[in-house]
């Protein structure tokens, strides 16, 4: 098998993998996180977090979404190239208390795509991320999105709350299997949390006993 070479998609170094190790150590380095929202921050909960109590359990998030990273992610999502989520899922397993969140959670579930934005990528990127975190503990049918919805991305967080309501279902005949898991909810970028939020809802209200999320990237408060 012939071997070719590559370069690093930040330096340019050559040849290189496809992130290299220089520039994961200079803009992939782990920083302190809320253990709830994944805010960057120098305590453990942030206030807002200490306020509201979240749904979620926990959140982990590798990467602060900014460049390099936002690039690259775009490339990921909106220009076919899955391929990507190999390299990403290693940054992901590098993440603060990401080991300990794999190893505890019973089932993998990537956030699901509605019918439409499916249709439009071609892939879900949670799907791809969560097979290289852990195909065998990967449930991709369980969570189910049962309305396509603006992007996130585009509305105000109290617009994103009322976007959600009733985003998200548990499949009728899986609920039995999620009665008393750890759940690790799996997504690429979380900015506010709302999503995670409710889909960690749903998935409480159908008897999982701890919902915690893996991400990629964090945009900044």
């Amino acid at each position: 098998m012939i071997i070719l070479p590559s370069q690093c998609a930040i330096c340019r170094a050559w040849p290189s993998q496809a992130i290299c190790e220089t520039c994961v150590a200079a803009f992939g380095r782990p920083v302190m996180r809320c253990r709830l929202c994944a805010t960057e921050l120098p305590s453990l909960i942030c206030n807002e977090c200490a306020k509201q109590s979240p749904t979620l359990d926990a959140c982990c998030a590798a990467l602060t979404y900014g460049w390099p990273w936002s690039q690259l992610i775009t490339a990921f999502k909106f220009h076919n190239d899955a391929g990507w989520a190999r390299h990403f899922a290693l940054l992901m397993k590098s993440a603060p208390f990401a080991d300990d969140a794999l190893l505890k959670a019973d089932v993998l579930i990537p956030i699901p795509l509605s019918h439409q934005r499916l249709a439009e990528r071609g892939f879900n990127q949670a799907v791809q991320l969560a097979h290289h975190l852990s195909r065998a503990k990967t449930q991709s049918q369980t969570l189910l999105r049962m309305k396509h919805t603006s992007a996130q991305s585009s509305l105000k967080r109290s617009e994103r709350l009322t976007n959600l309501a009733g985003a998200f279902a548990v499949a009728p005949l899986l609920v039995a299997q999620l009665r008393g898991k750890n759940i690790l909810l799996i997504d690429d970028v979380v900015t506010t949390g709302a999503t995670l939020n409710f889909a960690a809802r749903v998935l409480k209200q159908a008897g999982a006993a701890h919902v915690e999320a893996l991400v990629l990237a964090k945009t900044p408060a």
